[in-house]
């Protein structure tokens, strides 16, 4: 029987770094990794998102899918259900590593009917529901904190990763030929970054005013390409397609 690792973050910005700690303290016995592109939105319901999608065409009966915490796959309480349903049509076990769903079996069913068992489905309702109020709150608090923020003068949002005092010089080196990602591995930020330093000096940035044309700066690229690496451990194979049919 396979070990199926499900892996997902909300934004290109985060990383599963602490996914991979949770997974590889589990012990994990020759897991199978399914791990979502960055930034694949928490409200896409989870049997509509692409890797876990490949997850359950992959799995077959008596496979176990192994995820972090409960909130990496699901977030709302039918989304919760939806998933529980899917995995008990398809036969698989679910294992949580971390959190407060780590210590349930939520793929208890009654021995004569098949349903989730009650106790299981009122914890399930009970742990999600509790936990769209922490984010509901978190964004209230969030929101009330930049309404204080501006009424006190200060602008909200993250701050630039390239500070005021060095975009001169981050200018200048555009303006003189450097690359955005060679400026991005000296600076040691990301080439979003860089470029939305030198937004108004890129060719393809369109002036506020319709009669002034941007400026045409020739731009030279130091940049290779490299072959795409995994950051799953090298002790993990990855899924190389799909297998036998189930059963």
């Amino acid at each position: 029987m396979a070990n199926l690792v499900y892996k997902r973050v909300s934004t290109d910005q985060q990383s599963t770094d602490r996914q991979n700690l949770v997974l590889a303290e589990a012990g994990i016995e020759d897991p199978v990794v399914f791990e979502e592109q960055a930034g694949t939105s928490s409200r896409l319901h989870p049997l509509e998102r692409p890797k876990f999608g490949e997850l359950l065409a992959y799995a077959r009966p008596g496979d176990t899918v192994h995820i972090s915490e409960m909130f990496r796959l699901v977030r709302g309480t039918q989304h919760v259900l939806d998933v529980l349903d899917a995995l008990h049509r398809d036969r698989l076990a679910l294992r949580i590593h971390d959190g407060a769903f780590s210590t349930m079996d939520l793929t208890a069913r009654h021995p004569r009917t098949g349903e989730l068992l009650s106790t299981v489905k009122f914890m399930v309702q009970t742990l999600a529901a509790a936990g769209e109020l922490q984010r509901d709150l978190q964004r209230e608090l969030t929101y009330d904190g930049l309404r204080a923020a501006e009424a006190k003068g200060n602008r909200g949002g993250r701050r630039p990763a390239v500070p005021a005092d060095k975009t001169d010089a981050v200018r200048t080196a555009y303006l003189e030929g450097r690359s955005i990602a060679a400026l991005a591995r000296e600076r040691g930020v990301s080439r979003g970054a860089i470029r939305t330093a030198v937004a108004d000096l890129l060719p393809e940035y369109t002036a506020a005013d319709p009669g002034a044309p941007a400026p045409e700066l020739p731009v030279t690229s130091t940049c290779r390409a490299r072959s795409p690496t995994s950051s799953v451990p090298q002790t993990w194979n990855q899924p190389s397609g799909p297998r036998s049919t189930k059963g």
